[in-house]
């Protein structure tokens, strides 16, 4: 699964240097449109390219999300997430026509000076090590599942592999960690289109398996790792709510801000769409959101249908109680963990490459400096992904700060500081309302999430 969400990495530094020189040999107009070019990336491939730049472990918690709101209330948020990310792209389509300007960086820099670019490369360094510390939860929970369904005993609480933070290490060590320290890694980037696949294919497990599971959950249970746990379902929670207001409901916007977040994507496949235009471009992102927002919503409504009020943070966990030798939850199980092993090396390298930028700037390659960055930044992300104890506080925590910011308070901010545009036009005052909307959502979300760690640490 390229879990490629949320930091959208993978895609960037796979097409970043043909794309730049793309956009470096296309002059853009202030008409609204790029000089036509004879090659470039056709629509479909674009939408494509866009959907799989969205597309990643945000999908995971999005049923958790509907089981904290409700499923109407689940709807209202998610269609109200989607506009404004697909209304944030108009506005940066639109900087990037009036500027000629074709990085998120650079828009910053262009708004804000050095302070700009500051905040939107350490914002987009967070975000990637957010998203990558899911990935490594993700391994974390999973990996013991999987090799469990490969064996025939059935007591394995006292095994070495049932130590999902020991397999953990292993897996960073041996497997992540050579593949982060290679200067290039443009190779793994052909993975991401396995990967999208890989969602689809999760997304029809989903649903399929909704009728695997019956409703009131069975009782007394045992967890792959030998762990007892009763379920206490009875018939008046095998329907399902359509509003749910709780504290758990704070996690809500922030996930789907997290899962929606492509926004550093999207001046780069601007760059590379064929006969490029903004309204060209727009209707890409339209119709990729689209199509990203009626899979999400899927998983989300068949993963709550299935578990309803005890969906987990992490949809799988909940079919490795129920179903734990399932061969198709066995076989996506297996397709996430590859796919997470070859997705975190690539969403490594732009985090190391924003690093040495904000920290060193432009000077030449040094092995002693891309070493020492590489260890640092996988050494923090690895422990968060061992220490943290649910993958919502991860959702939560990166979706309220850096993903509200790269996908409201920065594309609104900078479109009120560039654009000649008067205040009290439209496009103005929706910028308005995307920086206060984001600004208040991220306080609000984000005080709710501290506090519910304060009262239940």
């Amino acid at each position: 699964m390229s879990i490629n969400s949320d930091s959208h990495s993978d895609f960037y530094t796979k097409r970043n240097a043909r794309s730049t020189e793309s956009c470096e040999t296309t002059p853009l107009l202030q008409n609204g449109s790029v000089q036509t070019r004879t090659t470039g990336a056709s629509f479909t491939s674009s939408v494509f390219n866009l959907m799989n730049a969205i597309m990643g472990s945000g999908i995971l918690g999005l049923a958790y999300a509907m089981a904290s709101t409700g499923i109407v209330g689940f709807c209202i948020l998610l269609v109200l997430v989607a506009s404004l990310a697909a209304y944030s792209i108009h506005l940066l389509l639109k900087l990037c026509d009036q500027t000629g300007i074709n990085s998120y960086e650079d828009l910053g820099e262009k708004a804000l000076k050095k302070p700009g670019k500051v905040m939107v490369g350490i914002a987009i360094v967070a975000q990637n090590i957010g998203a990558m510390s899911s990935y490594l939860f993700i391994l974390k929970s999973e990996l013991p599942a999987a090799i469990y369904s490969f064996l025939s005993t059935e007591n394995t609480g006292d095994a070495w592999y049932a130590d999902g933070r020991l397999l953990l290490i292993l897996v960073t060590v041996c497997i992540v960690l050579p593949l982060a320290m290679l200067p290039k890694i443009g190779f793994l980037g052909y993975t991401s289109s396995l990967s999208f696949v890989f969602i689809l294919y999760f997304a029809i497990v989903v649903v399929v398996k909704k009728w695997a599971i019956p409703c009131p959950l069975p009782h007394n249970e045992t967890t792959p790792t030998g762990t007892f746990k009763t379920s206490n379902t009875s018939d008046s929670e095998c329907t399902p709510k359509l509003f749910i207001v709780s504290v758990r409901s704070a996690y809500a916007i922030p996930t789907m801000a997290f899962s929606f977040l492509c926004h550093t994507a999207i001046l780069p496949i601007y760059c590379e769409l064929e006969r490029p235009s903004k309204a060209r471009m727009q209707n890409v992102s339209n119709i990729g959101i689209g199509l990203s927002f009626l899979l999400y919503f899927v998983s989300a409504l068949f993963g709550y249908l299935t578990f309803y009020g005890h969906v987990e943070s992490e949809l799988l966990l909940g079919y490795n109680v129920y179903l734990p030798r399932d061969i198709m939850v066995t076989t996506v199980r297996v397709a996430i963990l590859l796919s997470v092993l070859l997705t975190v090396p690539l969403i490594h390298f732009p985090a190391r490459k924003a690093v040495i930028l904000l920290l060193f700037g432009g000077r030449d390659f040094s092995w002693w400096i891309h070493v020492t960055s590489t260890l640092i930044i996988l050494s923090v992300v690895l422990m968060l992904a061992i220490f943290v104890p649910d993958i919502r506080n991860v959702f939560g925590v990166v979706g309220s700060t850096m993903s509200s910011c790269l996908l409201f308070v920065f594309p609104g901010l900078f479109y009120l500081r560039i654009s000649n545009q008067p205040l009290k036009s439209v496009d103005s005052v929706g910028a308005l309302f995307l920086v206060v909307f984001g600004f208040i959502m991220g306080v609000i979300s984000l005080t709710i999430i501290i506090v519910t760690w304060t009262m239940n640490p």
